[in-house]
């Protein structure tokens, strides 16, 4: 009896110190607002999702509202949707929660933030008449009114045109996708404002495939961890938790049973039956390799436009995530069989087997740069 009751004692200790181990894995892990929604890991923090104070940098908080849109606020500036983060480039994309983003330009200041734009461009904005006949200009239709229309403008010449015709509103600089040169006559800048940022310095080792974070809890050093060389990646931490704990368990069950017997047999004088094995040994399965970070880093990407345009136009969901592909995020495709996939979806499944998740080809390195589809 006192025996059993040792073997129970270990089996209850194995378990707790196992779940111990998944659950501490679950205090940062990657969250989203919806399914559709941007990914949000360090040094991003979803306050509402994500309590630990050690899974987000200051000033990188975020929420969810009740549309379940990500909300990034400004303390200059106020609310706004987050409509993508790109971790590798340190960069992010927002626009206005009321679909007017121009008029969120006219007072945008992100003083007391950590964000500051990549590009920025003077517009020109004009108050003009309704009965002013415009030459091609795009109005902004959520500023303009029954009896006026407001334009903006990047074109010097065009601008000087306005000002003999028009009231004018001011000029600002915006945070733009690129710069735009003299032939830009005019814009609606319904488009997504991209900031970015400095502080901390975690592009590197996210595009190396790796993770940033603080080193402890009680710790605010910046470390890189997960990367290929040091460690497993993140995406495969459960499996691997799972696909080696339950077969510890179950071994060690069975050496806690086999040494039960052994002493039973003592304690019983009787000794137990040898068993005649056979000197066969199994074949051991064939383990494929997973590929190393810079052969993850020569497949081309992509970084999806507006058109959502791929190689190949049937390819709309990520084949390993099943989430479907919206526009600002990053795509890795595969060479030798052109399948696209998210780049953290795919760089995840590589680092474990060189194999396409799809098709099963052996992949082979490929030099290539980003492009924009």
């Amino acid at each position: 009896m006192d025996i059993i009751i040792v073997i129970l004692t270990f089996i209850v200790l194995f378990f707790f110190s196992f779940s111990y181990l998944v659950t501490s894995l679950e205090v940062c892990t990657e969250v989203v607002c919806a399914r559709d929604e941007p990914k949000i890991r360090f040094p991003f923090q979803l306050k509402n999702r994500q309590q630990a104070e050690s899974c987000g940098y200051p000033g990188f908080d975020l929420s969810c509202d009740m549309k379940s849109q990500t909300i990034l606020k400004l303390p200059n500036s106020g609310e706004f949707t987050v409509q993508a983060i790109d971790y590798g480039t340190q960069e992010i994309w927002i626009n206005d929660p009321n679909n007017c983003l121009p008029k969120r330009i006219l007072s945008l200041n992100l003083s007391g933030s950590p964000f500051y734009g990549g590009f920025y461009q003077d517009f020109a904005f004009f108050n003009c008449s309704s009965s002013y006949l415009d030459y091609g200009l795009n109005p902004i239709a959520c500023l303009s009114g029954s009896t006026y229309t407001i334009f903006a403008t990047a074109s010097t010449a065009m601008a000087n045109l306005l000002s003999s015709q028009c009231y004018s509103v001011g000029t600002f600089p915006v945070p733009v996708q690129w710069t735009f040169y003299e032939k830009v006559m005019s814009a609606d800048l319904g488009e997504d404002l991209r900031l970015t940022w400095d502080v901390p310095t975690c592009g590197r080792c996210e595009s190396q495939g790796g993770r940033c974070g603080y080193k402890s809890n009680s710790s605010r050093e910046i470390v890189c961890s997960n990367l290929p060389a040091s460690g497993i990646p993140r995406t495969a931490r459960y499996a691997v938790a799972v696909g080696v704990g339950v077969p510890a368990v179950l071994c060690f069950f069975g050496l806690l049973c086999c040494l039960f017997g052994r002493v039973k047999s003592i304690a019983t004088g009787r000794p137990r039956p040898i068993m005649d094995f056979t000197s066969a040994v199994a074949p051991q399965p064939t383990v494929v390799a997973g590929l190393d970070g810079p052969t993850l880093e020569s497949y081309p990407k992509i970084v999806l436009g507006e058109s959502r345009r791929l190689p190949k136009p049937e390819d709309l969901t990520c084949p390993i995530c099943l989430s479907e592909y919206k526009p600002k995020e990053t795509l890795k495709t595969i060479p030798e069989c052109q399948h696209c996939f998210h780049a953290d979806c795919i760089d995840g499944w590589l680092r474990l087997n060189a194999t396409c998740p799809i098709c099963r080809k052996s992949q082979q390195p490929s030099a290539s740069g980003p492009a924009d589809v």
